[in-house]
């Protein structure tokens, strides 16, 4: 049987994946040139929207280069821990470490040294090894995977600036939601994220999708035209359509999977974010759902009059939040696709 070249998982890269081509080379060649811009980046977006997948096509990349150490930590877990542990399990940097008499016994990393005292302060430990990846002209890229303000990354955070102040050849890519970033960047221990650049992963482009969708189907150029049209270019929709008309072709019509395609856009992604959303942004979200391309003007008469300083502070929070398409003056649609007919849905419920 043939595999469906389209996945329900998140994180894991498809067999049939549209590159964010220009947003990836745009952080590859910043980390690569010899005077970066930034050593940092976020990937931000809608859940669904495809940041672990371009974090992972980025890590990909870098890995093949010979003077980069790609390591990926779990943000659930000590990070400087972490760092210490799989930056001393890079073959090629573990000899280094022995060589430099690096006892790091205490953190539970390498062999006991009764000739050299163990460093105690991980961050010493840390900071130690990286001047032995700095000597050997290596580079090491950290990657975290959805970050929210934790205690683990307002400690690894504050390490990580006076490495740099140290000039560690340290670079770092994190991706998260738009509200764990805000409420990072807004701790005061964490203030140099403000300035650090973020990527937000706005829709597919619409001729990808059709034509991924024509060449996995063969289908006709109208019917993928339609079938991109359904996806709005968002990531996850693109990937859940695909899998279930390869699952369904020659039983169902599209018209037949929307009650599927509805069904895994809400369980996978949209109770999620509905459940996340104020009361006020609900009201809007359904306001917006009740008609085409609604003018500002009448959902503010709609929303009790708000005004419009009051409304704007809303607007672009869904927007940054991957909800809300400003794309026409003076007007609003919803971004995410049949996400009107979800909000009906739990307006009858």
């Amino acid at each position: 049987m043939e595999k469906n070249p389209f996945t329900l998982k998140f994180g894991q890269k498809p067999l049939q994946y549209i590159s964010r081509i220009t947003q990836t080379r745009e952080i590859i060649e910043d980390f690569q040139s010899e005077q970066c811009a930034s050593s940092v980046y976020i990937i931000t977006g809608v859940r669904g929207s495809g940041k672990t997948v371009m974090m992972t096509n980025i890590l990909q990349n870098m890995s093949q280069e010979e003077d980069w150490i790609v390591l990926e930590l779990n943000p659930n877990r000590d990070l400087l821990q972490g760092l210490a542990s799989k930056l001393y399990d890079e073959p090629h940097m573990q000899k280094l470490f022995i060589q430099a008499k690096l006892n790091l016994n205490a953190f539970g990393i390498g062999v006991s040294s009764e000739i050299v005292s163990p460093i105690s302060n991980i961050e010493t430990a840390i900071e130690r090894m990286l001047e032995q990846v700095k000597k050997c002209g290596k580079k090491v890229l950290i990657a975290i995977d959805e970050v929210t303000n934790s205690e683990n990354m307002r400690v690894f955070a504050s390490a990580y600036q006076i490495f740099l102040r140290q000039d560690m050849p340290l670079y770092l890519l994190m991706t998260g939601l738009y509200d764990n970033i805000y409420n990072l960047q807004n701790d005061k221990t964490m203030t140099f994220l403000y300035r650090t650049p973020k990527i937000l992963l706005e829709p597919l482009n619409f001729t990808a999708i059709r034509d991924q969708y024509k060449m996995v189907f063969n289908n006709s150029i109208e019917e993928a035209t339609y079938m991109a049209g359904l996806t709005r270019g968002f990531s996850f929709a693109f990937q859940v359509l695909g899998y279930l008309y390869f699952e369904n072709k020659g039983k169902l019509n599209l018209e037949q999977l929307m009650p599927q395609y509805d069904q895994f856009l809400a369980e996978y992604v949209y109770e999620k974010i509905w459940s996340e959303m104020s009361e006020i942004d609900k009201k809007i979200a359904y306001e917006i759902s009740q008609e085409k391309n609604a003018s500002i003007k009448d959902l503010r008469l709609k929303l009790d009059n708000m005004s419009s300083e009051k409304f704007s502070v809303y607007r672009d929070r869904l927007k940054r939040k991957g909800i809300l398409n400003t794309s026409t003056y003076g007007k609003l649609s919803l971004a995410l696709p049949r996400f009107e007919e979800f909000i009906m849905s739990k307006m009858v419920d």
